[in-house]
């Protein structure tokens, strides 16, 4: 993952709706992106000028718009930190598709790169600790689901303590 940019919030969603406009039709356009992030072609053209002048897009007014090099770096960082928010989100929290992605899109812009790697080791983790694992997971999302504990806890607490009997 590579450092961030000093990239506005707003910039950052510029640039990653750009980068996901490319990947589907190989150039963006202003109107493409006006009408992804919900905004006027005016604050389109006045971020596109902002992003162009950091070197970041490829823009003349009235052509197509193209990530340069540095662009898709930063844009890649800012769609890995999305990412990586909501799964810790859907995944570790168990919250609900929805609000991770709402979740994700505010936190990306402000979470430290050292948090949300921090998060993803966490997650890789918890997959595979023994004293963890899916069903750890599982059973937090049971929790969060129910309230309470789970009705069996203490007997699956006991085998995480109790080393397997061998025949």
């Amino acid at each position: 993952m590579k450092a961030k940019t000093d990239l506005s919030a707003s910039l950052e969603d510029y640039i990653e709706a750009i980068y996901h406009i490319i990947e589907n039709k190989l150039v963006a356009r202003s109107k493409e992106i006006a009408a992804r992030l919900h905004v006027s072609r005016a604050s389109v053209t006045e971020a596109l000028r902002a992003l162009s002048k950091k070197g970041l897009i490829n823009y003349a007014p009235y052509e197509a718009i193209t990530l340069t090099e540095e662009g898709k770096i930063v844009a890649e960082d800012v769609i890995f930190r999305h990412d990586a928010l909501k799964r810790f989100f859907i995944e570790v929290l168990s919250i609900d598709a929805a609000i991770a992605e709402e979740g994700a899109c505010r936190i990306e812009h402000a979470a430290p790169p050292e948090i949300i790697s921090r998060m993803i080791s966490f997650t890789e983790f918890m997959q595979v600790c023994p004293r963890g694992g899916e069903e750890m997971i599982k059973g937090f999302a049971e929790y969060c689901k129910r309230g309470k504990q789970s009705d069996n806890c203490d007997s699956c607490v006991a085998n995480c303590f109790d080393p397997p009997q061998s025949d």
